[in-house]
């Protein structure tokens, strides 16, 4: 009983050694060099940080060198997950400091036994109507969204829509599963 008592120690200590030497906030990822950022103050000249939360294996904030794309920003993430919906994001956008961006799910996550994906309206084709199937798009916002869409082009990423009169985060945070970029 002892033998085991004092492997289980030795165990527990060697164990709390290794935790404190490895550097959680560290990320090395194929040629650039990110770093999951507690503080945004930490960029420096050439370098821009962005945020990355939804259906990533590791959501935050990374340093990443300029000029970088989003598919390099989920690589460094750790990359997709199987839930990941890959019509709602573009992964040739490229990055912008400052910058979030929320890679959206195909399934629903309250009903873990569904197999039916998510109904999305795509905010880049969608008239008006079809824009309104989405619970938080009313006629006076779908509306805007087609006239936004109309005046600047087609939405690159879909945290776009909060340059749209009448959506602001709170609306954002409702819709954000149900939209898309393209079908």
């Amino acid at each position: 009983m002892v033998k085991i008592f004092a492997a289980v120690l030795v165990t527990a200590v060697v164990m709390i050694v290794i935790f404190q030497v490895i550097d959680p906030k560290i990320e090395k990822a194929g040629g650039n060099a990110a770093t999951q950022l507690v503080d945004d103050s930490n960029t420096t000249s050439g370098t821009l940080s962005c945020s990355i939360s939804g259906e990533v294996k590791r959501a935050g904030t990374y340093v990443l060198e300029e000029n970088t794309t989003l598919e390099e920003l989920i690589t460094v993430a750790g990359g997709l997950t199987t839930n990941a919906d890959e019509y709602a994001f573009d992964t040739s956008y490229l990055l912008e400091d400052k910058a979030s961006f929320y890679i959206a799910p195909k399934y629903d996550h309250s009903d873990v036994c569904s197999m039916e994906p998510i109904v999305k309206a795509n905010i880049n084709e969608d008239n008006e109507e079809g824009l309104q199937t989405v619970k938080g798009i009313g006629s006076t916002v779908a509306k805007a969204i087609v006239n936004y869409r109309t005046s600047n082009g087609p939405f690159k990423r879909i945290e776009d829509l909060k340059k749209v009169s009448g959506i602001g985060n709170a609306t954002f945070e409702k819709i954000k599963d149900y939209v898309r970029l393209r079908s």
